[in-house]
């Protein structure tokens, strides 16, 4: 039991001066003669008791009426805590991530979760509420309405650790206000499981909101599979989670125009295979009817025609090798003597290769050093017997030097399978032991900056990379290597090759780091935008001597196809996708989470928060109390003989 005004208890201590009048009230008796003195004897005996009886009857009676007009006065309540003198803070998070786009008993769960927070909470009340990809602080919902009832699905999805650190940073400091946390979400076990840290000073909700089928099909990805003079193979990959269905009809757009449709009987994975004509721009989209999640229904891909990359090499030594790799059908290779080199060249190449040169002019370091700082790659493959300080001039602006040359058998034995010219499926597995290609010499590298691609049993470096310049430490040549011959030539040089300008792939996924190339030239102060319809996003972009990086990652937020646009013209089209881990209908278990409030419904949450703060007020039961001991006080003088 608590009181709102505890000072007025003090005057309890006001109880001792009656009970002290009555200890020490002393009536003195008067004798009076009578003829019976035994009758007289036992008469005085039994009024002396009643008279003692009524008297402690009576103090108690009065004691009790002000112990209870004092209790009235200082007016008790019950509550689980100090509701009266704490601040109350809410926060609370709804999770707008697309899952929640699953039906509920009533409706979609993003929606009834808005109509519950909106009739459960007084207008007038401030609440701070947080979403995937919006901050409401310190308002009220009379004030965010119109924002709740419009509230559309984030492709940002927090996981849940995230999200309870960021809607913690919506309290306050003050450490005496009540703090509640109310986390709405459906908790999808791919949003990761709650690793809570005791905190005495927030009170943590959990409402799960749980859709009547969790059931759903997916278009997970697309990819082309084979590819022939005349045709494009595309496979589409369909994903299952919940209940097993026969077959389900999937269907193929060009430009809004259905050009084709199959059926495909689906059971956890299925594929869909389409056939495309080779060589034209299709601008993609693949479709399924499911009834249960909207956003992974549609997967956007877009086909361009194909953009050549232009390789420049500077010869010393026979480019064999370097033409059968670089072919003509996706590389403009250009091979060219070291005296005959035309330095106009140089600004319209994606990839340089110095192959195998004794010495490098100034000139060339120079040009070379401009190239690569404006988006260029490089591949440096020395000779046998260079001029060591013009080869040191141009590597020395990559962290690297060249020392003095070993003439020592050396096999190439590690490769680094992180590296990205080998993460995307050049290998199957991590081989330890196979063939090795080896050296007869090499020269001894110091690198101070950069990452190693490969290198030599003894750790040292043979090639190895900074920013966009590769540096092999070895002559390639056939006397003095076998690296022509090892199947590792090819990923290697041709995954350079095709670094160096980063064609848009068949589509993207929203909401990661996304880098493509465009080739183009632009006059000053040109721009390069994304357009789709009525939505245009200038994207974060680089422009080169003749090419323009660009970079996304939060936007554009809306799958589609995007056109690539200087000022109204068009040069290619690139297409977005949502991220499908939300596809995936599996949820955490929350039973697991002890002395945390939980509940499967917005309403009963707060009616718990509600019972939690609630004030029940005792005064009037105290009025009641003494008014009663004062009719008994009456009573007690009037009938009490």
């Amino acid at each position: 039991m608590q009181f709102k005004h505890p000072e007025l208890l003090y005057a309890l201590f006001l109880l001792l001066i009656p009970i002290i009048v009555h200890l020490f009230q002393l009536r003195k008796f008067q004798k009076i003669a009578f003829t019976n003195v035994a009758f007289l004897k036992e008469a005085t005996l039994q009024t002396r008791k009643s008279s003692q009886i009524k008297k402690w009857l009576i103090l108690s009676t009065r004691i009790l009426l002000l112990v209870a007009i004092i209790f009235a006065f200082a007016q008790p309540f019950f509550s689980k805590i100090d509701a009266i003198k704490a601040e109350k803070e809410t926060v609370i998070y709804l999770d707008n991530s697309f899952s929640m786009q699953a039906k509920g008993p009533k409706g979609e769960l993003l929606k009834r979760a808005v109509q519950d927070i909106i009739n459960n909470i007084p207008e007038t009340e401030t609440v701070s509420l947080i979403t995937n990809n919006a901050i409401f602080k310190n308002t009220s919902i009379k004030t965010i309405r119109n924002e709740l009832l419009q509230l559309e699905y984030s492709s940002n999805s927090l996981s849940t650790d995230a999200a309870i650190l960021k809607s913690k940073t919506l309290f306050s400091k003050r450490p005496k206000s009540l703090k509640n946390l109310i986390f709405i979400s459906d908790f999808q076990e791919n949003k990761g499981a709650l690793s809570l840290k005791t905190d005495s000073l927030i009170n943590l909700n959990l409402v799960k909101l749980q859709p009547v089928n969790a059931s759903n099909i997916s278009i997970d990805s697309a990819y082309i599979s084979k590819t022939t003079p005349t045709d494009i193979e595309l496979t589409v990959r369909l994903r299952q989670s919940g209940n097993n269905i026969e077959s389900i009809p999937v269907s193929l757009f060009n430009n809004e125009q259905l050009i084709a449709k199959t059926s495909v009987e689906i059971l956890n994975e299925a594929n869909a295979t389409f056939t495309l004509p080779a060589n034209m721009a299709v601008h993609g989209k693949v479709t399924i009817d499911d009834a249960n999640l909207q956003f992974d229904n549609d997967l956007y891909f877009n086909i361009n025609n194909s953009t050549k990359i232009n390789i420049l090499a500077i010869n010393q030594a026979d480019d064999t090798f370097l033409k059968r790799i670089y072919t003509t059908s996706e590389f403009n290779y250009i091979s060219t003597p070291k005296d005959l080199l035309n330095y106009t060249l140089i600004d319209h190449q994606n990839l340089i290769i110095l192959n195998e040169l004794s010495t490098i002019p100034n000139a060339l370091v120079s040009a070379l050093k401009l190239f690569t700082d404006q988006g260029g790659y490089l591949i440096v493959i020395p000779s046998k017997d260079i001029v060591r300080p013009s080869y040191n001039a141009l590597v020395q602006n990559y962290g690297l030097s060249f020392n003095d040359l070993i003439a020592a058998e050396k096999r190439i034995t590690t490769i680094n399978y992180s590296h990205p010219l080998y993460k995307n499926g050049v290998f199957e597995k991590q081989v330890k032991n196979f063939q090795y290609p080896k050296v007869n010499s090499f020269y001894n590298s110091v690198s101070n900056t950069g990452s190693s691609v490969l290198q030599f049993e003894d750790g040292k470096n043979f090639l190895s990379q900074n920013k966009n310049a590769f540096v092999f430490t070895s002559s390639l040549s056939d006397d003095n290597s076998s690296f022509k011959n090892s199947p590792l030539i090819v990923p290697t040089l041709f995954n350079i090759g095709a670094n160096s300008f980063k064609t848009p792939k068949l589509y993207y996924t929203i909401g990661k780091e996304n880098t493509f190339d465009v080739n183009t030239l632009l006059q000053q102060d040109d721009i390069l935008s994304l357009v789709n319809k009525a939505i245009n996003i200038i994207p974060k972009q680089q422009y080169f001597n003749n090419k323009v990086v660009i970079n996304t990652s939060e936007n554009p937020n809306i799958a589609g196809t995007y056109s690539i646009q200087n000022k109204n013209e068009s040069i290619k089209n690139v297409s977005f996708n949502y991220d499908r881990t939300e596809s995936d209908l599996t949820y955490q278990e929350l039973s697991a989470y002890k002395n945390i409030s939980q509940s499967n419904s917005i309403t009963e949450i707060f009616d718990i928060i509600k019972s939690d703060t609630k004030v029940n007020a005792l005064w009037k039961w105290f009025v009641i109390f003494a008014l009663v001991l004062l009719i008994i006080e009456m009573l007690i003088l009037k009938y009490f003989k």
